[in-house]
C-alpha cells in the first residue's frame, strides 16, 4: 500500500490527501496540535515512526522565523528515509519581480524573501529524488475572488500592466500525483492564463451581478503589508516543463473554467 506523510495539512495538502485516500492510499499529516487524526508536529517519536513507514513524503509548510521548521527538526531523518518520493510545495515568489515577463524553472532565484529562497534551495539539495513544486496564487472552493467579492474584501488597484499567475487547488493535487511517475527536479504548477487582479475582480463581479469596487491607488485602498507585497511583484509563470516531463495539464487551464465550476 502507498503511504504518504504530509507535513502541514493545510488547504492544498488537504485536497491532495482527499484525492489519495479516494484511491486507497493511507495518508497521515502533521498539525500543530495533532487533532483530527493527525500527528502533532512536535511529537518526534510519532513523526519519526511515520517517516519510516512512508513511501511518499510531502511538506507544505512555509518557512517561518527565518528558516524551514520541517528541515530544522526532521531534515536529517527525511534525507535518509526509505520513501521513494519526497516533495516540497514551494512558491513562485522565489523568482521575484520579473516586470511582467515569463519565468520558467531556469530563472534565477531572486525573491524578496530570503527565508523562502533558502527553504526552496534546501529542499532541492536534500536528496536526489526530490521534487520542488513552485506554486503561484492558489484558489479554489472557499478561497477565491468570488468569496472576496461576496465578503466585500475585493479591491481594484490602479497599477497598469500588473499581471499574475494562479493555480486551482485541484490542479496542485493533480500535479503532485503526476510527479510521482516523473523525474525529480523543480516544476512550476500554474495555469495557462496569467492576468491582472483587476480583470479577475471584474469577471467575478459580472458572474455574481455585484457592483465593481472602486479603482484605487495602493495607499487609498489601505492594503495590508501582505497585499502590498503581492502587488509589488509582476510576472507570468510558465508551466511547460511540468507538461512535458510529468504529462500534467491543468484541469482548469484558465481562471474562467475554475470560477465557473465554483459558481455552479
Amino acid at each position: 500500500m502507498s503511504n504518504m506523510l504530509i507535513f502541514g495539512m493545510g488547504y492544498a495538502a488537504g485536497h491532495l490527501a482527499a484525492r489519495l485516500r479516494a484511491r486507497g492510499w493511507e495518508v497521515i499529516g502533521t498539525t500543530r496540535d495533532g487533532r483530527g487524526g493527525s500527528i502533532a508536529f512536535a511529537d518526534a517519536p510519532a513523526v519519526l515512526a511515520a517517516l519510516r513507514d512512508a513511501t511518499h513524503i510531502l511538506s507544505s509548510v512555509p518557512p517561518a522565523d527565518g528558516g524551514d521548521p520541517v528541515l530544522a527538526r526532521y531534515g536529517e531523518a527525511i534525507a535518509v528515509a526509505p520513501a521513494r518520493w519526497v516533495g516540497y510545495l514551494s512558491s513562485t515568489g522565489v523568482y521575484g519581480d520579473a516586470r511582467g515577463a515569463w519565468v520558467d524553472e531556469s530563472a534565477p532565484v531572486l525573491g524578496r524573501r530570503a527565508d523562502r529562497n533558502a527553504a526552496d534551495a534546501a529542499w532541492r539539495a536534500l536528496r536526489g529524488d526530490g521534487r520542488v513544486l513552485r506554486l503561484p496564487g492558489i484558489y479554489g472552493p472557499g478561497r477565491s475572488i468570488l468569496d472576496r467579492i461576496r465578503d466585500g474584501r475585493a479591491h481594484r488597484i490602479a497599477l497598469p500592466g500588473q499581471v499574475f499567475s494562479r493555480i486551482h487547488v485541484d490542479d496542485i493535487a493533480g500535479g503532485v500525483i503526476a510527479s510521482f511517475r516523473g523525474p525529480a527536479g523543480v516544476y512550476n504548477l500554474a495555469d495557462d492564463a496569467p492576468c491582472s487582479q483587476n480583470r479577475l475582480v471584474e469577471w467575478g463581479c459580472a458572474m455574481l451581478g455585484a457592483p465593481l469596487p472602486p479603482l484605487q491607488s495602493p495607499d487609498d485602498a489601505a492594503l495590508s503589508p501582505a497585499a502590498r507585497a503581492f502587488y509589488a511583484e509582476n510576472r507570468r509563470v510558465a508551466n511547460g516543463k511540468a507538461k512535458r516531463l510529468l504529462g500534467w495539464a491543468p484541469t482548469y487551464p484558465t481562471w474562467r473554467e475554475g470560477l465557473r465550476t465554483m459558481l455552479d
